[in-house]
């Protein structure tokens, strides 16, 4: 937890929420029942450690319950909307014991610090988990030309990683020029990249992400699905291992 949360937990239990930590002094630290303002606020200041310890476990509890309400929502539209291709990407085993899903934007900088973790977790487990890229462009226009550039590529030879990778792994905005420079760099026919551009399908799927991402509660991105777990933000080696447990 960073520094300027614990600063906020720590502040709003010692005023407004005081009794919040008093009720959860007398659970954790054997406070009695009956003890005066005095003596607790006496003996949260000489072991403020608690109340760091109590806006941990706070979090804790929070997140917990986030996760539960999100693995609901998750089994209730069921694990097959997020591998209809006529909104992810879909690659890998149908009958895969692992499944993985993410929803993207190209621009999004959280989404290329987690790059290098989904590369090589696809590359070591193409053949045994099933993916779904899903386009999910919310940082406007660039964002959007980038998401239906990669959607024209699906139908090249199984080029849409190659681009996907390529475009997730600039440092810059993916203006126009940057797009065609690696849709080119990826080995795609540009003549027939162009006519599919012109399908008015490739918005459609942009529009069905979009409707997907708000029945399942998304709201940023990156947002992994491993397993049916939902993972908000970027992730990490230890991430994949936890959440594939």
């Amino acid at each position: 937890m960073n520094e300027q949360w614990k600063t906020v937990v720590i502040g709003g239990v010692i005023g407004a929420a005081f009794s919040l930590a008093i009720v959860f002094a007398f659970g954790w630290f054997g406070i009695l029942p009956g003890a005066s303002d005095a003596r607790i606020h006496q003996y949260l200041v000489a072991h403020p450690e608690v109340l760091v310890d109590m806006s941990d476990q706070l979090q804790k509890q929070q997140a917990d319950k986030e996760q539960q309400e999100h693995r609901a929502v998750i089994a209730k539209l069921g694990l097959k909307r997020f591998f209809n291709p006529s909104v992810a990407y879909v690659t890998g085993p149908a009958n895969a014991k692992n499944t993985f899903v993410e929803f993207f934007d190209y621009n999004c900088i959280h989404c290329r610090n987690s790059v290098a973790t989904v590369k090589k977790f696809y590359n070591a487990h193409k053949n045994d988990t099933r993916f779904a890229f899903i386009e999910f462009p919310i940082f406007g226009h660039d964002s959007t030309a980038a998401a239906r550039v990669a959607l024209a590529a699906r139908g090249q030879d199984n080029l849409y990683l190659t681009l996907h990778f390529l475009l997730m792994g600039e440092a810059n905005t993916i203006d126009t020029n940057l797009l065609f420079a690696d849709a080119k760099k990826a080995g795609l026919d540009m003549a027939k990249l162009d006519a599919a551009l012109s399908s008015p399908g490739l918005d459609q799927i942009i529009a069905t992400g979009h409707k997907l991402a708000e029945e399942a509660r998304i709201d940023g991105t990156p947002t992994f699905i491993i397993n049916g777990k939902m993972h908000p933000g970027e992730i990490s080696d230890a991430d994949l291992k936890t959440l594939l447990k």
